[in-house]
C-alpha cells in the first residue's frame, strides 16, 4: 500500500531491547493532501530510520505493511514503512477522490 503526503510531525525516536537483540522505532504523522485531508501515523523500525532521513515539513510517497496483532484481547495495527521516496510537491487528486490513498486494486467496482 501506499500514500503520500507532508510529514507534520517527528516523534522522538524509541528504543530497547528484546530477545533478539536491541531495536529502535521512530514514528511520523504524514498528512495527505485533498477537501478532506488524513492524518497517519506511520513508523520506521532500526536502520531504516536513518536511510529514510525524514523530517518535519518533507513531502514523502510511503509504501508501507498494515500489521496487527492481539494483546489481552485487544487488537493493535501498525503502519510500518518499508519504502519512503520524497517529492518535491503534491499532486492534485482525480476529481471526486475524498483523499490520496492509492488502492492496490483500483478497478469500476462501486462498492
Amino acid at each position: 500500500m501506499n500514500i503520500k503526503g507532508k510529514i507534520i510531525q517527528v516523534m522522538d525516536e524509541q528504543n530497547g531491547e528484546s530477545a533478539k537483540g536491541p531495536w529502535r522505532k521512530k514514528e511520523y504523522i504524514l498528512e495527505t493532501e485533498g477537501e478532506y485531508p488524513k492524518q497517519v501515523c506511520f513508523m520506521a523500525w532500526n536502520d531504516k530510520i536513518d536511510a529514510f532521513a525524514i523530517n518535519e515539513g518533507d513531502v514523502t510517497d510511503v509504501s508501507f505493511n498494515l500489521k496487527s496483532r492481539e494483546y489481552n484481547g485487544r487488537w493493535y495495527t501498525d503502519v510500518e514503512a518499508w519504502k519512503v521516496t520524497k517529492g518535491t510537491g503534491m499532486s492534485p487528486l482525480p476529481p471526486g477522490r475524498p483523499d490520496n490513498m492509492v488502492d492496490e486494486l483500483d478497478d469500476d467496482i462501486p462498492f
